[in-house]
């Protein structure tokens, strides 16, 4: 038996709060993402960057940048297929702009393209400075619900 809070009866349900908390034990809760907005037309969160979260060269691991726009399009994309089905990411590219070492990054996903078998999101990662940290993009394989 877990203490994982079960998922909302409807997507449309759900907050920020709710996706920060049913994320706890998971990948995005050992980096720290908070959830700050989710709805099917844009996703933010943000993270404070600290040591265990660098690699060698001790500036922020470009995994965790990977994995922050991978939650946050997937977010966006399974609240707008709804019940419909589930999706999963099938491609994450993300370009590297900026090296950061300390401070909140916020990570803003919006969509590209929404049809019937994919979904093409966009994310943005900016520093307290609003500089534009990685850039992602993130194709998404709509599942249908089986009969």
């Amino acid at each position: 038996m877990t203490d994982k809070p079960l998922a909302p009866t409807s997507i449309g349900e759900l907050t920020p709060e709710m996706m920060t908390k049913y994320s706890e034990g998971t990948f995005t809760d050992l980096i720290g993402l908070r959830f700050t907005e989710v709805g099917p037309d844009r996703v933010c969160g943000e993270w404070v960057v600290k040591p265990h979260l660098y690699q060698p060269a001790g500036i922020q691991n470009g995994g965790v940048l990977c994995t922050v726009i991978e939650s946050l399009a997937s977010t966006g994309g399974q609240y707008w297929y709804g019940d419909q089905g589930n999706v999963v990411g099938v491609n994450n590219n993300t370009d590297f702009l900026r090296a950061v070492s300390a401070g909140t990054l916020t990570a803003e996903a919006t969509p590209i393209h929404r049809g019937r078998l994919q979904q093409l999101w966009q994310v943005v990662v900016t520093d307290e400075q609003d500089r534009v940290i990685a850039r992602g993009q993130v194709r998404l394989q709509n599942l249908p619900k089986r009969s």
